[in-house]
């Protein structure tokens, strides 16, 4: 119930300008969030780089309203990957992009055509690109334009969310040589005709399709903070006979960053999901909402603000 009261608020504009006015809410998105610009997200890609992890970047910012926004997002990405290059971190650190930041609410052919111009961009410095997967009535359309790019870019990855009934089954369609999915428990409010409900139905159907994944000839990205689902995917890669370059854990930025460390050291690749960027307010309260435990804090602020 608060998990969905939270997603709810996250597109109430008086909740939103309330939160985004708290200092408090400055203070923890730090934990997050790398900051504002190209020139933050570099330097914490390059502090994460240099502790042996990898990193994808997400420039914040969904459900352009216009054309024009939705090329700014893509100039935006494509200068990211260049300052990427030049500080020598390209190829650890990758970009993931949200088709709604680049259009597909307004037309699907510009999405894939700005999402195009990323990918062409990020082969240029020599690194990759993940779509991220948004809420369920994109789905079909994310993962058509994830077809037409692999054409030409094999490597672009696809995000799936385990609390969509559905998921299970893509994951079979996309556990083929080459293809690149990260498999996510997945931080939208869905109704129970597409979605598990109950967070142990929601941890069964990610261990069920860890195990699709895992069985199959892709690679997958295993993005959970969950210290079981962790354990269960260090058992299933030996089960499977999985050397580590053949898969990957992600996680978010600031999210357990020693247990990131520990399987770094433990000869695992780890990715960590940093965004950057000031549209950062859905971003937190989806955050917010898979922890609710900072909630209270929250509140005692807003009162005292007051």
């Amino acid at each position: 119930m608060l998990r969905t009261a939270i997603l709810a608020a996250a597109g109430h504009p008086t909740v939103e300008r309330l939160v985004t006015t708290a200092s408090v809410a400055r203070n923890l998105v730090s934990r997050y969030v790398a900051g504002d610009e190209v020139d933050d997200a570099v330097r914490v890609s390059r502090s994460l780089i240099s502790d042996g992890l990898t990193v994808t970047l997400d420039r914040l910012g969904e459900d352009t309203a216009n054309e024009a926004d939705a090329a700014s997002t893509t100039d935006g990405y494509c200068a990211l990957l260049d300052a990427l290059a030049e500080a020598g971190v390209a190829p650890p650190a990758e970009v993931s992009v949200k088709l709604s930041a680049v259009g597909q609410r307004l037309d699907p052919k510009l999405a894939t055509e700005n999402a195009r111009k990323i990918c062409q961009a990020a082969a240029g410095v020599g690194t990759t690109v993940t779509l991220d997967m948004e809420d369920h009535t994109t789905t079909d359309l994310t993962l058509d334009t994830l077809a037409v790019l692999r054409a030409d870019f094999p490597s672009t990855g696809a995000v799936l969310q385990a609390y969509l009934r559905r998921t299970e089954t893509d994951c079979r369609d996309l556990a083929v040589s080459g293809s690149r999915v990260r498999l996510c428990k997945g931080a939208y409010a869905e109704p129970e005709s597409v979605g598990f409900e109950t967070a142990l139905d929601v941890d069964r159907s990610y261990v069920r399709c860890l195990n699709v994944l895992m069985a199959g000839d892709g690679y997958p990205m295993l993005a959970t903070h969950d210290p079981r689902l962790i354990a269960i995917g260090e058992e299933r890669a030996r089960w499977y006979d999985r050397t580590p370059d053949s898969f990957e854990f992600q996680m978010l930025h600031g999210v357990r960053p020693d247990e990131q460390r520990r399987l770094a050291r433990d000869g695992y690749t780890v990715r960590i999901y940093l965004p950057f960027g000031r549209d950062w307010y859905p971003y937190l309260m989806r955050r917010l909402a898979e922890r609710p435990a900072y909630v209270a804090l929250f509140a005692r602020s807003l009162v005292s603000s007051r």
